[in-house]
């Protein structure tokens, strides 16, 4: 089996082949800001004595680890 050429051989071909569109350039993506007082989700590694202390009251425990979270922020001054 031969191999194609890799020049085209008609001039057709080689006209067509000079006047290809040229890629358009790809926009950068656009990083986003989270709005004010919405909620993200991250992966994050907690000690395992503090996930218990915080999971042993049941559900909601994400939301105490948040507002535990918020109480250092506040406490900084950051917030």
């Amino acid at each position: 089996m031969a191999s194609p050429p890799r020049r085209p051989v008609s001039p057709k071909d080689a006209a067509e082949a000079l006047f290809k569109p040229a890629p358009k350039p790809v926009a950068a993506a656009v990083e986003r800001r989270a709005l004010p007082e919405t909620r993200e989700i991250v992966s994050i590694k907690i000690d395992s004595a503090v996930l218990e202390y915080f999971q042993k009251d049941g559900p909601g425990w994400q939301d105490r680890i948040n507002d535990a979270l918020r109480a250092v922020v506040k406490a900084d001054g950051a917030e």
